[in-house]
């Protein structure tokens, strides 16, 4: 049988860095810098922190007591557990599959970045806005550093999960959060950098709308991997001996301290050099650059170890999101890895070359009238993320016994777990309708109307079609 073949982290830190570096990711570096920027700095932050404490927390503890108690991956968790809702698992791993249709093209402009911190790029800061137009519509370019990434991904979790997956993110995490702390104390330190951070942690609640709590929350649940199928899966390699709930703040406590030391990395600077914060998904490749041609001789190689960092990030999410379906591949389909791991890479392979052509090369590539790179982003944060996450608490807190998640969460009675009915009671009634009132309240606020009925429409159809499973 599969299930007494399942590979398993060999240690509590590999098992922490594996599932801080699913949790940290774009979202945190690239993702996370720009929506603060769009929706009044510190307010969104504010918002942003108050869903992770009480929504993104608790799914999280909820989804590695799911993996672990099942030893399945989302569709064969939820399948075991309670079949009337494979349709949630299901979405888990459609959501990752999804998000790997455009991840891994971000990917591959980071590691493009890389090399062109040192081969001009900042020679002409006027240019570099152009310069990044130029490199995304190109029709080979990104394609072949798109490539050069899914190759690391497909690699890694090729070699398994304690071979690939937990060695990995024993050396990358702290690289990363070496990097960063770098790129920080740099920023910090210019004249003016203040104003940066002010704007960062003094809210100003007169840029928030509806869709900024929607941005909020679809940002938590895409930064801490929530929702989408990582968490139950990294849950299922877990030991019986492991402190789920200790785990679950330490690695959430990682993720948002990286998304914080992103924005203290960039918006001082930003600041201090007289730019904009509020530029949308180009501010990591179009400001930070312009950012790091101010400083003279040293910029190139800030830039590098910039764009190192995120690269890194990027690369510890991307993992987990295709260990999501090449996991569902081996527990339900009985693929063996290296199977799983080459006909799912070719096929999100596919999906990053139609995301990167339709940002510029061939504009035409469009669903629901945006580009397929922008449909996929849409699909996954603003509709499929937040009903995974909503999913997951009634799952929790209707339909799993609570016995049982005490028996779980208590290692079997064996260790404490004070806060027990706390997070029950805001898994079973305050998590499903805060998600439920953001969810409509962004929603009204959102234009693609068209767009997000065909999401809610395949949720449906999902639910229809996985009773067959």
């Amino acid at each position: 049988m599969e299930g007494k073949k399942r590979d398993n982290w060999t240690s509590s830190i590999g098992f922490i860095f594996a599932a801080a570096g699913s949790a940290v990711g774009l979202g945190n570096i690239w993702r996370f810098p720009y929506l603060a920027g769009a929706n009044g700095g510190g307010a969104f932050i504010l918002i942003y922190l108050i869903f992770v404490v009480f929504i993104g927390l608790s799914v999280m503890i909820a989804e590695f007591t799911i993996g672990r108690r099942s030893q399945l991956s989302a569709v064969g968790a939820y399948k075991k557990v309670n079949r009337r809702f494979t349709f949630a698992g299901v979405i888990g791993v459609l959501s990752a599959f999804l998000i790997m249709g455009f991840y891994p093209v971000v990917g591959g402009w980071s590691i493009a970045y890389i090399i062109k911190s040192f081969t001009g790029l900042l020679a002409n800061e006027g240019a570099i806005a152009e310069s990044f137009g130029n490199f995304i519509t190109s029709p080979v370019q990104p394609l072949l550093w798109m490539v050069v990434f899914m190759f690391l991904n497909l690699y890694i979790v090729a070699k398994g999960v304690s071979s690939g997956i937990e060695k990995a993110g024993k050396i990358l995490m702290p690289t990363l959060f070496v990097l960063l702390v770098l790129i920080g104390i740099r920023s910090v330190t210019l004249p003016g950098a203040s104003e940066g951070l002010k704007f960062l942690f003094y809210p100003d609640f007169s840029k928030v709308t509806g869709e900024t709590f929607l941005n909020a929350l679809g940002q938590q649940f895409f930064s801490l991997s929530l929702g989408m199928g990582c968490m139950i899966t990294y849950g299922s390699y877990i030991s019986k001996q492991e402190r789920l709930p200790k785990n679950a703040v330490i690695i959430t406590a990682l993720d948002t301290l990286v998304a914080l030391l992103a924005g203290i990395a960039i918006f001082p600077a930003l600041f201090a050099f007289g730019l904009q914060p509020d530029q949308g998904p180009g501010l990591v490749f179009i400001v930070v650059p312009q950012i790091f041609s101010e400083m003279g001789a040293i910029g190139p190689i800030l830039s590098a170890i910039f764009f190192i960092a995120l690269t890194i990030a990027a690369l510890t999410s991307s993992i987990s999101l295709l260990e999501v379906v090449v996991a569902y591949l081996i527990d339900e389909r009985k693929f063996n890895r290296t199977k799983a791991v080459i006909s799912t890479g070719l096929v999100m392979t596919i999906m990053s070359v139609l995301a990167s052509l339709s940002l510029g090369a061939f504009p035409n590539l469009k669903v629901f009238g945006v580009a397929v790179f922008d449909f996929f982003d849409i699909l996954t944060d603003k509709i499929f993320l937040a009903i995974g996450g909503l999913l997951i608490a009634i799952f929790v807190g209707w339909f799993m016994n609570k016995e049982d998640l005490k028996d779980e969460l208590t290692n079997g009675g064996s260790i404490e777990f004070g806060l027990f009915n706390i997070w029950y009671n805001l898994v079973k009634y305050v998590v499903p309708v805060a998600i439920a009132i953001v969810a409509v309240l962004g929603i009204i606020a959102i234009e693609q109307t068209s767009l997000m009925i065909f999401g809610l429409l395949v949720i449906l159809l999902l639910a229809i079609f996985s009773k067959k499973l």
